[in-house]
Parts: structure tokens; sequence; C-alpha cells
């Protein structure tokens, strides 16, 4: 048999407060849960009411792209075509024994090549090749290279009918076909260089000295045949036939 509770006024009093209490302490912890509160990585996709989340809830600028799915992020208009590059990074050009340019880059051509030396001894030597480059070459660097040239006999006329192409003489500048020397310089430089042949005395030229091995001037049977590489800002080059003014 249960006890039978006597109901007062003091008992009804008494169980309003601990319901009131009891309603408002829930209350109070629901609206004070914060990041404190919360174990870090505890919060799972389950855990949150589909749809509630909405952009008023997420920090501007905190979502990267690889947030989203595939194709939800739309690929912009394309913009406008940048600003073409520096031409002539790597200019280049090759010139024959006979002083022709047989291959190059653009916009170089020939000004004067192998003119005779008056007085000079062997009787024949010739000069120097003078290369119009149609820039102004005083932000650029220049490099000669000889060229091999082993089908064409170079020593007959220290060695006549030595027939020796193959570069395994064993003498003094026998090898000509293999063997020289080579320098080259900007044109127009005050207390340094002045280049004789009319109109090439400035920046726009430049001067090659193609020598045998031990020094000596070339002559119309060793002639030199060599790479010339012009590297630098060649934004200058000014258009030719050859290299149109599009591909500056």
């Amino acid at each position: 048999m249960r006890p039978s509770i006597k109901v007062t006024p003091a008992f009804v009093i008494a169980s309003l407060a601990l319901v009131v209490v009891a309603s408002g302490g829930t209350a109070y912890a629901a609206t004070k849960i914060g990041s404190a509160e919360i174990k870090d990585n505890s919060i799972r996709g389950v855990d949150v009411k589909s749809n509630e989340i909405r952009s008023s809830d997420i920090k501007n600028g905190a979502l990267r792209a690889q947030d989203f799915g595939p194709g939800v992020l739309q690929q912009g208009p394309k913009g406008d075509k940048g600003a073409t590059g520096p031409a002539g990074a790597g200019r280049w050009l090759l010139v024959d024994a006979s002083g022709a340019i047989v291959a190059q880059s653009g916009g170089f051509s020939v000004a004067s090549a192998y003119n005779a030396i008056p007085g000079t001894t062997p009787p024949g030597a010739v000069g120097n090749v003078y290369i119009n480059a149609n820039e102004d070459l005083s932000n650029n660097a220049i490099s000669v290279s000889i060229a091999l040239q082993n089908k064409t006999e170079q020593d007959a006329e220290s060695t006549p009918g030595a027939g020796n192409v193959n570069g395994r003489a064993d003498a003094a500048d026998a090898n000509p076909e293999f063997s020289g020397e080579i320098t080259s310089t900007v044109c127009g430089i005050t207390n340094v260089v002045a280049c004789a042949p009319a109109g090439t005395d400035n920046r726009k030229h430049l001067v090659v000295s193609p020598r045998l091995s031990d020094g000596r001037v070339t002559t119309d049977a060793n002639r030199k045949r060599f790479y010339v590489t012009i590297t630098g800002d060649s934004t200058d080059l000014v258009a030719t036939p050859d290299i149109p003014a599009k591909a500056l």
C-alpha cells in the first residue's frame, strides 16, 4: 500500500518552483552552447539538418574551389590577349665562306663581306664581314663561332694537292676546314671600334673578323664559315620582308 501524500499549499508551490527552474535551466543551456563547448572534429554531416546552413552562416572568403563539386563553379569569360613578349631572345644566322647568309632566324642582311684588304700579304687576303641586324645592338650580346666545312679543301695553298679534309694533318694550321679564330663586336663604339664600309659605323651593324688559327688574315682559299647569335632585348627589331611586324 502506497503512503499517501498530503497536498498542501506549500507542496504545490515547491513543485511549481522545481518545474520553473528545470525549464529555465534547459533554455539557458540551449542558448549558451558555443565553440568552446564542442569537441574539435566532433560535428558530422548527420548532425546538421538538411538545408539549414545558408550563405549568411558562412564567413566570406572561407570556401575554396576544392570545397565545391565538379561543374558547380562556372568558368568566367575569356580575358583579353596579353601583350606580345620580347622578340629575338635568340636571333641567329649562318654565313658561308662566300660571305652570304645561308640560314637565319630573320631580320639580318650582309652589308659588306670579305672585301680585299689593300697592301696585304699574301695577295688575295680578305677582310671582315659586316652585318646589318636591323636593330640597335647597344643592349645585346653577340656570340660567334667557326663552323667546320670538311667537304672543301682549304689547305691547298700551304700544301698543294694535299687533299686533306679529315682534320688529321699534323702541322700548324694544316686543318683550316676545322680550325680558325673569330671575333666580333658592335660597330660604332666611340674610341673603341670603327667600321669602315659606308653606312656600317653605327650600333645597328656588327663586324665579324674570321682568321686562321695562327692569327693570319684569311684568303680566298680559306675563308671561314661561321655562326652568329644575338641575345638580349630585341624589342626594337625593325620589320623586314623576311620577318613581318606581326612576328616581332
